[in-house]
């Protein structure tokens, strides 16, 4: 069994129910033979927030925020004393400078901001002599130097943009023409929505073809896009793309059968996505703050900085002497909010949990959570908000977390720095279950029984089934 090669194939908002449904259609005949072929999840557990940047890092990591340190799509660092972005929006990028935004995403995310703390699953395997390979992924972080490409369409372009310097990835690393470990002939004009996911089939035809990995992170990106624009009942269109790009990599080894007696995959959701039908704009709420701007030009005065990103938002206390206050101010705020369902921060050791129906107080306590207040604000006896205190202390607790977090209602997006929000759409980041739980499928990759499956688990899943010994 562990002698097979291993494909990972994330697809970006994976929603189970749509699965299902262009299965049923007839629209995802790969991904059907997969699904029939092995085990299939249907409430693998997401990240909080439930944004890319995060279940990226724990997804690659095994960890949470807590211990990756990635905290979401858009925070402020307290070092540097500046957001940093990852593309929330276009609009968002030119807010705070495409190339800052993009420096920030396509190197600093790796480079800088994810913890060195704890191995990637690829510098795990590359430790252990395994090829790994990797397309347009965000967490990419390996032992093999790249340089940027220089044979890539897009080259001075790339320059144009300073993306000039190497990186160390994958052994294999394709990441949206800025490097190209190998001469695939196959682009993704920049990475391009629409784009992404015929660049990943094409360079994993190409790996397949030519024997060159043992381990391949299979990345596709636009059904995120698509669920976006059109909402999450939309997605069958972008499933179906999704599944011609895995079509590839099984035809080009014969069908899927022929494909299976070499290689094992895993198919899987980072997160889900959920309909929004109305904005909740951060900016307009703090009005009566000096919070700072993307662009600001007195950036010293700025008592708050407010970091939204899609259901979920962070605000940051930039006054020490008056933490305690603005704390406190930030929390009334986003309580009287229309649309905000809970909010969360740290106090003496313990996270404070405000919700609809009161105040819960939680803290670990051996193997388990000391719990006091009101249960049903995390509905702590039911299954709204899955693992609440695990995920939630886990984004309180890292580093780069801000004083106070807030999480969506059903229906709501808080409105990004470019003014951008996806109302009419779907989008994600909330600690509800519907935005949180999504797809594994595992064919080939032998798991012990879980009364709830993580996106964490998948960094352990893959190890094992190489034989690699996961780290205590």
């Amino acid at each position: 069994m562990a002698g097979r090669k291993l494909v990972l194939a994330v697809i970006d908002s994976l929603k189970p129910d749509m699965l299902d449904l262009a299965i049923e259609e007839g629209r995802a005949p790969t991904l059907a033979a997969l699904r029939d072929r092995g085990t299939y999840i249907r409430d693998c557990l997401s990240t909080f927030p439930s944004v890319t940047p995060v279940a990226s890092a724990a997804i690659a990591t095994g960890y949470g925020p807590g211990e990756h340190h990635i905290p979401s799509m858009n925070w402020y660092h307290r070092g540097e004393e500046r957001y940093v972005e990852y593309g929330s929006s276009f609009q968002a990028t030119r807010a705070f400078g495409v190339v800052r935004s993009l420096y920030d995403t396509v190197y600093n995310m790796n480079m800088a901001h994810l913890t060195r703390a704890h191995r990637t699953v690829f510098e795990h395997l590359d430790d252990a002599g395994l090829r790994t390979a990797c397309t347009t992924w965000l967490i990419y972080r390996g032992r093999t130097r790249h340089d940027p490409s220089g044979v890539s369409v897009y080259r001075k372009i790339a320059e144009a943009a300073q993306f000039r310097h190497p990186v160390y990835g994958a052994r294999e690393l394709f990441y949206a023409d800025l490097f190209d470990s190998r001469n695939t002939g196959c682009t993704s004009a920049l990475g391009m929505p629409g784009q992404r996911d015929r660049h990943t089939g094409c360079v994993g035809a190409y790996l397949v073809e030519h024997d060159l990995f043992d381990f391949l992170l299979f990345s596709l990106p636009d059904n995120d896009t698509h669920s976006h624009k059109v909402g999450p009942d939309g997605q069958v269109r972008s499933i179906a793309e999704a599944d011609r790009a895995l079509e590839r990599i099984v035809h080009v080894a014969g069908g899927v059968d022929a494909f299976l007696e070499e290689h094992a995959v895993m198919v899987m959701s980072d997160h889900s996505q959920t309909t929004v039908e109305a904005p909740i704009n951060l900016a307009r709420a703090f009005a009566d703050a000096r919070v700072l701007t993307p662009s600001d030009p007195a950036p010293t005065e700025a008592e708050l900085a407010v970091s939204p990103a899609a259901r979920s938002a962070m605000v940051y206390a930039l006054d020490e002497g008056r933490r305690d206050d603005l704390v406190a101010g930030a929390v009334a705020t986003l309580r009287g909010l229309e649309g905000v369902d809970l909010v969360a921060r740290r106090e003496n050791g313990e996270a404070v949990v405000h919700g609809r129906r009161g105040e819960l107080r939680f803290a670990p306590d051996g193997d388990g959570w000391r719990v006091e207040g009101e249960r049903a604000v995390l509905d702590l006896d039911g299954d709204t908000y899955p693992d609440a205190l695990g995920r939630l202390w886990s984004a309180l607790d890292c580093p780069h977390s801000g004083d106070v977090l807030a999480s969506a209602a059903l229906g709501y997006e808080f409105v990004d720095w470019g003014g951008a929000d996806h109302v009419g759409g779907g989008s994600h980041g909330s600690l509800h279950r519907d935005d949180s739980e999504g797809v594994l499928l595992l064919c080939g990759v032998e798991a012990a029984p879980s009364e709830r499956w993580s996106i964490t688990d998948v960094t352990g899943l893959v190890l094992g089934h190489f034989g690699v010994p996961l780290p205590a």
